[in-house]
């Protein structure tokens, strides 16, 4: 289950546009390591470590170690967990709106092509 306070970190690491930035970064080259990510950024090493530590506390990012290296990763389902929370409700209530805007359509198609209504 995606707790409120899961959710309330990962939206909060959304927040900051330098964190959004490193999550496209991983997205486009997963396993990039931590120096390389850093060097895209101009700021400190250590403000780079500071923004990964609130992704890896919103569990959006997944770090592997390979031997003095740190590997990174975007992990995609605390995101994914918050459009399934919006999306599966929203979708459900469209669907059976969707199903009576078609029953009324074919009703109508029916009556105009019936000469004897």
């Amino acid at each position: 289950m995606f707790t409120d306070l899961a959710m309330d970190r990962v939206f909060a690491a959304l927040s900051h546009t330098s964190r959004r930035e490193m999550l496209d970064l991983l997205r486009e080259t997963p396993g990039i390591s931590v120096g390389d990510l850093a060097a895209n950024f101009d700021v400190t090493r250590i403000a780079v470590m500071n923004h990964l530590k609130v992704l890896e506390d919103a569990q959006l990012v997944i770090s592997e170690k390979d031997g003095r290296m740190r590997r990174l990763y975007l992990n995609a389902v605390p995101i994914q967990a918050i459009y399934d929370r919006w999306t599966d409700s929203f979708s459900a209530h469209w669907l059976d709106r969707m199903s009576l805007v078609k029953a009324v359509a074919e009703a109508a198609a029916k009556t105009t092509k019936d000469p004897n209504k």
